[in-house]
């Protein structure tokens, strides 16, 4: 069976996180130092590390099957690639910035401005997009030093904190694209292939429904199990169970992350009690 051939970042913001997705998808690799290709050892699975700005490319030629990408990279290519999953890490935005003491009130304020970035693409589609004209400087790197230098009056870069731009006293003020990790795929694979790709989608699905959901445990007294039920959402319905105490009941159910505090809070006022709340590797239906 020839292998998945899956391209990701050798360095880089998205490299370690996409590494470690593929370790919980429980496939194992050697990726030595300085390596370039590697073969995991327990999936049909070849890795190439690559620079980021490549992995589209690679993946149009059909030299890879996939890549993992961030979407600022994949739109500015302009490689009409599938999107086969999004996977929720190396998440940040593409935004312009101007200095902390700029006038800017408005979109309409950087009419015919100087700006700096590494994503014209992106760039001159948003601007066209709003009817504003810019003269754009193409910058690799370093774009945040362009204000100070008189190179532009403003910046278009990646944003994930914030913290360089206030570094470099400037200011966010409007998001071009908001941008994730995704896995993107051939336009055309064998159908061999297209069985491993289905089944690394299987496993990369059950580690996210996992990243999103808690296991909770709690116990309870009879008379208000109904109520707390209700509060439970679950998979299907909790599982209960009785304790050794008479009248007192144990119950185990799925919450939601973004549910978590909220129903926590209101499970307590229905009266549960030794409530303990544990993190899920996988979760499969």
């Amino acid at each position: 069976m020839k292998p998945l051939k899956l391209a990701i970042q050798k360095s880089g913001r998205l490299s370690d996180d996409s590494l470690a997705l593929l370790k919980t998808c429980g496939i194992h690799f050697n990726n030595g130092i300085g390596k370039l290709r590697t073969e995991a050892l327990n999936f049909p699975l070849e890795l190439y590390f690559l620079r980021d700005d490549d992995i589209p490319q690679y993946v149009t030629d059909g030299i890879a099957d996939l890549g993992i990408v961030g979407e600022n990279v994949l739109y500015e290519k302009e490689q009409q690639l599938p999107i086969a999953a999004k996977l929720g890490f190396g998440r940040c935005r593409l935004s312009l910035a101007v200095p902390k003491n700029s006038g800017y009130r408005q979109l309409a304020d950087l009419n015919g401005q100087r700006i700096a970035t590494s994503y014209p693409r992106l760039l001159g589609t948003f601007l066209d997009a709003n009817g504003l004209k810019a003269e754009l400087h193409e910058i690799s790197g370093s774009v945040e030093i362009a204000p100070s230098i008189g190179l532009a009056d403003a910046i278009c870069d990646l944003v994930s904190s914030g913290s360089t731009l206030f570094t470099n006293g400037l200011r966010e003020v409007e998001t071009v694209l908001e941008s994730q990790a995704v896995l993107v795929r051939a336009q055309r694979l064998s159908a061999e292939k297209e069985v491993l790709l289905n089944r690394l989608l299987f496993r990369i699905q059950a580690v996210q429904k996992a990243q999103k959901n808690k296991y909770i445990l709690l116990n309870a007294p009879n008379d208000r199990l109904e109520k707390i039920i209700s509060l439970l959402p679950g998979i299907k319905s909790p599982t209960i169970l009785p304790l050794a105490v008479e009248g007192w009941s144990s119950l185990h159910s799925v919450i939601e992350e973004n549910q978590f505090w909220e129903v926590i809070e209101q499970l307590k006022v229905a009266g549960a009690e030794g409530i303990l709340v544990l993190p899920i590797e996988k979760m499969i239906f």
